[in-house]
């Protein structure tokens, strides 16, 4: 069977919604050679197994099963890199994507008069009342506004997570692509050397009926990074950018420690000052173990252990350099401003150089 569309599926803990995904966009695709590739993060929940069950009485279904490897983004750049179509789709697992527009956005690619076409949820036609709490709601609204004002996107939905492309057209930028974070959307258009030609079709935003959504404060962190990255043209590293805005957090934590030893228990500037010291470090540490570093995670108390004492030794490095470089530039200049803020530039650098090489360094 020549295949004309991959419907490509991220997976983590979906297993009760497969068997109504594939029936539903079976026949919504009716008359359509289509597959379905499903890309699972090696779900506890046996979703991979289900899969591969399925697929061995359906051949239009695959099962990739991913191990040590997790990222919706990294998910569906594999699955629709595995794919010979000539038109790709990616499509949510939880049944909130409308699998019933997929023959209009096919007909909309076939035309050749697009490159990308967008099921969005805020043109006539879509809502998103049913499928979003308040909350993500305002997360959804307000990123796409932060990314269509930093990378210069004419897009309503650029949170969408549903979309149909030419394959072609990903084979060319996957280079490009970041494979951690939650929306690949907004990285296949800004890693585009062209400006591409979108089309935007409605649908309803079903409320997800099974598991749970993957929304949380690191997606939220994913996001800021890749929009950060795109909108430097790559300059600034992803990783570095998670390991900055770690480090913002961490300040915050910082003083809020300082404060509260001081009022609560009646301590000297110079204990809190360390306990806070000690508190933002700790933190950062497990932040960016958990997040920036996630592909060579620290795991066990003994790894964990010995990492977070090696990250206290760069981080007094870093604050050494830091003071160095300053003083430095004060001694010579004058100007407070630039002193400051190039070492803290470079503490931040050298903190991240020695964290990458001697904590989080691969094997």
């Amino acid at each position: 069977m020549i295949v004309e569309l991959s419907i490509v599926v991220p997976t983590f803990n979906e297993r009760l919604n497969l068997p109504t995904l594939i029936e539903r966009t079976g026949a919504a695709l009716d008359g359509v050679a289509w597959e379905l590739i499903i890309v699972d993060d090696d779900s506890p929940d046996g979703t991979a197994s289900l899969g591969k069950e399925i697929a061995s009485r359906d051949p239009r279904i695959r099962c990739i099963r991913r191990v040590n490897r997790r990222g919706l983004a990294g998910a569906c750049i594999e699955g629709m890199l595995s794919s010979s179509a000539p038109f790709v789709a990616v499509m949510d697992a939880d049944l909130q994507h409308d699998e019933t527009i997929l023959p209009r956005m096919l007909a909309r690619m076939r035309s050749g008069e697009v490159d990308l076409v967008v099921g969005s949820r805020y043109v006539p036609g879509g809502s998103a009342d049913g499928g979003f709490s308040s909350l993500r709601a305002w997360i959804s609204r307000w990123g796409t506004v932060v990314a269509k004002r930093a990378l210069n996107v004419e897009l309503n939905d650029l949170m969408s997570g549903f979309f149909m492309v030419r394959r072609e057209l990903v084979e060319f930028i996957a280079p490009q692509l970041v494979d951690s974070g939650f929306k690949i959307l907004v990285d296949i258009i800004a890693s585009a050397e062209q400006p591409l030609r979108i089309e935007e079709i409605g649908f309803r935003f079903r409320e997800r009926t099974s598991g749970e959504s993957k929304l949380d404060a690191r997606v939220g962190l994913d996001f800021v990074g890749l929009v950060l990255n795109k909108a430097t043209h790559g300059v600034l590293p992803l990783r570095f950018i998670f390991f900055t805005l770690v480090g913002v957090s961490g300040v915050l934590i910082h003083f809020a420690v300082l404060r509260f030893s001081m009022a609560l228990f009646e301590v000297t500037f110079t204990t809190a000052q360390t306990l806070a010291t000690i508190a933002a470090m700790t933190t950062n540490f497990l932040i960016n173990n958990a997040v920036t570093y996630r592909d060579a995670r620290l795991r066990g108390v003994i790894a964990i252990t010995r990492g977070l004492l090696l990250f206290y030794l760069v981080c007094a490095v870093g604050a050494v350099a830091n003071v160095s470089v300053a003083s430095w530039i004060y001694d010579n200049y004058e100007l407070w401003f630039l002193a400051a803020m190039t070492g803290i530039a470079m503490g931040s650098v050298w903190n991240f150089a020695l964290s990458s090489f001697f904590v989080w360094r691969k094997t």
